[in-house]
């Protein structure tokens, strides 16, 4: 089938290169031409592990190809809108500039019977609001929520846990979702759940799903607060109560937190819409989620400024770690990042090293020290701040070399990811996020 994908950032380069990848014809469009021009040679502009290839061998077949001019979407059959909804500047809400703008570009190109199928993380109500203006050329909108993971979004993309697909009441929608049935064949075939619901719910099971992980991220970062006033362990209590099937352990790593590109703006985004609704008390405990995540990264300044008795003024802290998350160097609201430069601005000498997103971090803050080579950013060291969880630092970074290369063996997790006993055995101090 052709398809076409609007807007080839994260999400739309990895749906083009996806969906070429399982036999479909497409064709991506973005206004950066620097960006098409990357992907047209099959380079990833970001990080993202499988992407590269899988760009590589869509080009090489002929099946994949990237565009500026929106006209060359014609005569695909479904059109997937892919672009940003960044949190708005001054406020919470989400900025829907990039998707009605997409959507106007691509109506004139649109042919009677054609799917328009939004991924694009919105507020509820925006798809009934974009639906008129689809529907006045004889198209069909359906919204179609991804649900990547950045670091396995190629393998999210290719076999997800499950399709949702809002579609439009009657024979159009019926054909809408029938005709996405046929687009991800591969996943259907081998019984993939493809739920079909209105348009209001398809909007909401994403952004539902980002604030009940958010949600339990930030209940085990609250234990943690406690924990550090009790001297409990929150590491032993996370696999206490993870063992309940109703719980579960994942999403329960205290830490410094979540960041990224969707779950912090798309909780905020959530709450803001609930307040247009008249509906703010329903998810007015996000503000308190988003707070206490917020903590978190003051509580890791703290107990750096703690072990270096209150003085940072030229002491040099590495940091670990620079993307929100391993595997990706995306560095959009990190809180890893955040830290670093909290750091510095109480006058320490910070040097932060990641194996991905350094070029990144440089850009957006040129103030602090950047090193590749991780023993070469531990050289001198008074304290180690872990905010990253790289298998570099959590599984390959032996305490007892590691406390050759500092000058003070002085450790902070703050991501919970390094066995406490084997640090302090190998001479260090170790503070964890939570723990004793």
């Amino acid at each position: 089938m052709k398809l076409s994908v609007i807007g080839c950032g994260y999400l739309g380069a990895v749906h083009a290169a996806a969906m070429a990848s399982i036999g479909h014809d497409v064709v991506g469009v973005d206004v950066d031409p620097a960006k098409v021009a990357a992907l047209s040679a099959g380079k990833a502009p970001f990080f993202e592990p499988g992407l590269p290839e899988l760009l590589s061998e869509g080009i090489s077949s002929g099946r994949l190809r990237f565009s500026t001019d929106m006209s060359d979407v014609a005569g695909a059959k479904v059109h997937f809108v892919g672009v940003g909804t960044p949190q708005q500047k001054g406020g919470y809400a989400a900025d829907l500039t990039y998707v009605d703008a997409a959507v106007e570009s691509l109506t004139p190109h649109l042919r009677a019977g054609d799917i328009v199928a939004g991924k694009s993380t919105v507020p509820v109500g925006t798809a009934g609001r974009l639906a008129p203006g689809v529907e006045a050329v004889g198209a069909t909108l359906v919204w179609n929520p991804e649900f990547l993971r950045e670091g396995w979004a190629v393998q999210d993309t290719i076999d997800p846990d499950r399709l949702v697909v809002g579609v439009p009441a009657g024979e159009a929608g019926d054909h809408a979702a029938a005709t996405l049935r046929e687009v991800y064949h591969t996943a259907t075939a081998i019984g993939t759940p493809f739920i079909v619901t209105d348009f209001a719910t398809a909007e909401l099971v994403k952004v539902s799903a980002n604030a009940f992980l958010a949600t339990k991220i930030s209940f085990i970062n609250a234990m943690a607060e406690i924990a550090e006033v009790t001297g409990a362990d929150v590491t032993q209590l996370a696999d206490a109560i993870g063992h309940d099937a109703r719980i579960g352990r994942r999403f329960l790593g205290a830490g410094i937190g979540f960041g990224g590109g969707c779950l912090p703006k798309d909780i905020r985004a959530f709450a803001a819409r609930a307040e247009e609704l008249g509906k703010g008390e329903s998810v007015g405990f996000l503000r308190e989620v988003d707070a206490i995540n917020l903590r978190r990264r003051d509580r890791a300044v703290e107990l750096v400024t703690s072990a270096l008795d209150g003085d940072l003024y030229g002491r040099r802290v590495t940091v670990l770690g620079a993307a929100f998350k391993p595997h990706s160097d995306d560095i959009r609201d990190s809180p890893a990042l955040d830290v670093a430069v909290r750091l510095h601005g109480l006058g320490a000498k910070v040097v932060v090293s990641d194996p991905e997103a350094i070029d990144n971090a440089r850009r957006a803050h040129p103030q602090l020290e950047y090193e590749v080579d991780r023993d070469m950013a531990l050289k001198g060291a008074e304290v180690v701040v872990v905010v990253t969880e790289w298998d570099e630092y959590r599984k390959h970074l032996e305490p007892a070399a590691a406390r050759a290369l500092v000058s003070t063996p002085i450790v902070v997790d703050g991501r919970n990811c390094l066995d406490p006993t084997a640090w302090r055995d190998a001479g260090w101090v170790y503070y964890g996020m939570g723990r004793p």
